[in-house]
């Protein structure tokens, strides 16, 4: 034991050593000047920035910058200014400083932008796989009265709805347990089996939403075969520098008043910051003037920073804390909610989540290692009403602690590769409360992969990768929360018990081809899986008002799919057209039977059936010469979704079609970036329903808005004004929950936010 323990400090202290000589390794720099590209004039303040390692710089009165501490390997360099597109130059640092000049373009369309939710860090032209993003000034703009209606405006994803204040998002018909939710790279674990459990986010301190539509196991492993959603925190603050900004937003529908305040800091360094808001509604008004009883919501939030950057280390805790209230619009209620206020009193969910983050980057020459660890706390309490046997239905917590170790290796300017390794251990617990809607159980997954890409010279990038996964999962022998407690003895029918794994294999191969600079084409063909999750194997009992039945012996749904897409880029257009098909062996889904508990609920069961989606997205962005104000945007969404026995499967979204003319003026007096924009959504008939839905006919949506920055001296305001469903349409969508209430959706709402932006220290 002795000389164990001698070799393990022998080894430690070696290590030590080894990392000491790398970081004291010579320093290397990149310098450079910045010029307009119209008329070579040298631009003053300038914004240089690695995002990867948070190092900046500005541009002197002579256009030239200085990036001292670089560390070797492939970088990305931003350079940013008002009024020119930004530009995004990727480098590869050796052994010699970089001399990096930079032309910058007037701005008419914004370009590229650099993504992290893929499998590299990188350009959007150097992905193998198309990421929509939606930053943090088209959040602000869209004055939704939920990030997850925000997110649903990119073409291909759509959301079920429950009310405003309990969605979940819809990825090429997928949803639920098929798609993964991140907050800042951590899949969020929110009971996501069931279309009345909203995920715990809010807009608040968000900078940008990447999406991936399509498999996306291979990087983040089980739930990612829809495709994924990642809320990327804002950016931390400057160098010497203490600022934040107050937020106030209206929406006069449902009486909405949300307010947030974030401050943050950084010196020599060392950074920090803090923001918190309130959220509070009243139920929504209906297209005919009625309002939908009991969709009400509250919520509360908080956020903190804080970490350390050095010059190859950077380290970032994060906490996050949510308290949602949310009103359930369910048969019960509709009879008791009889007078429209904030209160939740009877039939809603409590929702608290507590979220830690720790996220470490270490760069060694050409190796970048990722550490990431997080523990999530998830507590869902369901209260029914003074008519139910008990107030509170439902009390149940699960935790969840994750890890997940990368390994980004440089090669050489053309090849890199990834190794990683993730997991997570959970466990779900319940408390005193009569309905448990998922039995006490554990969760172990444990995955390795590995990805690999090459640059073929500037015209085709070429990515593969392979990923082995192992779940087991324990539910303990226990009473079902369903069984007859008037009977004197327990039979083997009242009691639930399950211990299985699943593992898999899954894969990746893409390509892009870059014909010229302007136009490219992606070609990918993934296989990608889901394991059965908890609930699907062992739920037994009331759920809201149905009851769930789970089946032990389903087994692991496998998804293939081939996405093909092009992408074309000029100063005055950008284009993007995509199409898939899916193939999903053994698709999970839950479907009513014919049998009914002894109080006459209906019972529903998990199925598995062989199933196929396809469709695609197209979307085009016109800025017409010389009307150089004029923006014209239009996309289009279509989605199939089928078992392979001719019926079509459930949730499948419509197809959307959404027009939009902006105008635009940089500078009008005290205004900046004034903007007018008016759009229309035509939403088709949904005439292919499932078995168990009807159809859905189409209607049409206009909206109208504006928005500028109104500068007083030297305080900036922002303020964002518009008009959603402006003609009062009333409708209910395809994928309404209400509908089997026939509860309309959203009449005319008027909405508004004010920004104040302010600098302690500058």
């Amino acid at each position: 034991m002795m000389k164990l323990k001698k070799y393990i400090m022998r080894y430690f202290i070696l290590t030590i050593i080894i990392l000491a000589s790398y970081i004291s390794h010579a320093q290397l720099s990149i310098t450079g000047k910045v010029t307009d590209k119209s008329n070579g004039q040298p631009l003053i303040g300038v914004n240089v920035i690695v995002d990867e390692i948070n190092i900046g710089a500005v541009t002197n009165i002579d256009g030239n910058y200085i990036l001292d501490n670089i560390p070797k390997g492939e970088l990305i360099i931003k350079f940013s200014y008002i009024g020119f597109k930004t530009s995004y130059e990727k480098v590869f640092i050796s052994d010699k400083a970089i001399l990096l000049n930079v032309a910058l373009n007037i701005l008419v369309i914004e370009g590229q932008e650099v993504v992290i939710t893929g499998n590299f860090t990188s350009t959007q032209h150097d992905n193998t796989v198309k990421i929509n993003t939606i930053n943090s000034k088209e959040i602000s703009q869209s004055l939704a009265p939920s990030l997850i209606e925000t997110i649903a405006e990119v073409p291909g994803v759509d959301f079920i709805s429950k009310g405003p204040g309990i969605g979940t998002p819809v990825i090429r018909g997928l949803s639920l347990s098929n798609i993964l939710f991140l907050n800042n790279g951590v899949p969020l674990q929110n009971y996501q089996f069931s279309a009345n459990h909203p995920y715990m986010i809010d807009d608040n301190g968000v900078d940008r939403i990447e999406i991936i539509k399509g498999p996306a196991s291979l990087i983040y492993g089980s739930g990612a075969i829809g495709g994924v959603i990642n809320l990327i925190s804002e950016p931390i603050a400057k160098e010497g520098t203490i600022e934040g900004d107050a937020n106030i937003k209206y929406i006069g529908n449902t009486s909405e008043i949300e307010a947030n305040i974030g401050i943050k800091g950084k010196e020599n360094g060392i950074f920090w910051g803090f923001r918190g808001g309130i959220v509070t509604n009243k139920d929504y008004i209906q297209g005919d003037g009625n309002f939908a009883p009991n969709t009400r919501f509250n919520r509360n939030n908080l956020k903190a920073t804080a970490g350390i950057i050095r010059q190859r280390i950077s380290s970032k805790i994060l906490y996050q804390y949510n308290d949602d209230k949310l009103g359930l619009a369910v048969e019960p209620a509709l009879a008791i909610v009889t007078t429209n206020n904030r209160n939740n009193e009877v039939w809603y969910q409590s929702l608290k989540n507590h979220l830690v983050i720790l996220q470490n980057k270490l760069f060694l020459n050409n190796i970048k290692f990722d550490l990431d660890l997080a523990y999530q706390n998830n507590n869902r309490q369901l209260y029914g009403s003074e008519f139910t046997p008990v107030f509170k239905l439902v009390d149940m917590t699960l935790q969840t602690f994750s890890y997940r170790l990368k390994s980004t290796y440089c090669i050489n300017e053309n090849a890199k590769i990834i190794l990683g390794i993730q997991g997570m251990f959970q466990n779900n617990k319940n408390g005193e409360a009569p309905d448990h809607v998922m039995p006490d159980a554990n969760l172990w997954e444990t995955s390795a992969y590995g990805l690999a890409q090459y640059n073929f010279g500037e015209r085709i990038i070429l990515e593969a990768g392979l990923r082995y996964s192992y779940n087991y999962i324990n539910v303990p022998l226990q009473e079902k929360s369903g069984h007859d407690h008037k009977k004197d003895l327990l039979s083997d029918e009242d009691h639930i018990e399950f211990n299985g794994n699943f593992s898999n294999l899954s894969m990746s191969l893409g390509s892009t081809i870059n014909v010229n600079e302007h136009l490219l084409f992606r070609l990918n063909v993934a296989s990608a899986f889901r394991n059965p999750n908890i609930a699907e194997l062992t739920q037994d009992g009331l759920h809201g008002t149905r009851y769930e039945v789970g089946n032990p012996n389903l087994v692991t749904q496998q998804s293939t799919e081939v996405d093909i897409g092009m992408h074309l880029h000029t100063t005055h257009t950008s284009f993007d057209i995509s199409a898939f098909y899916n193939n999903v062996e053994n698709y999970i889904y839950i479907a009513p039977t014919s049998d009914t508990t002894s109080d006459g609920n209906i019972i529903y069961m998990y199925k598995q059936t062989p199933s196929v989606l396809y469709g695609g997205e197209a979307q085009i962005h016109l800025h017409p010469h010389p009307i150089h104000c004029l923006h014209i945007k239009s996309s289009y969404s279509y989605v199939i979704g089928k078992q392979k026995s001719g019926e079509y499967l459930p949730f499948i979204p419509a197809q959307r079609l959404k027009f939009e003319i902006r105008t635009t003026k940089d500078n009008l007096s005290i205004f900046r970036n004034l903007y007018f924009m008016g759009g229309i959504e035509i939403v088709l008939p949904q005439n292919q329903p499932s078995e168990f839905e009807k159809p859905s006919p189409g209607y049409n949506l206009v909206n109208i808005g504006f928005g500028t920055n109104i500068k007083f001296n030297n305080q900036l305001i922002l303020l964002n004004f518009n008009i959603s469903n402006l003609l009062n349409a009333q409708y209910i969508d395809h994928l309404s929950t209400l509908r089997t209430l026939n509860i309309l959706d959203m009449g005319r709402s008027f909405n508004m936010k004010i920004s104040i932006p302010f600098a302690v220290i500058n």
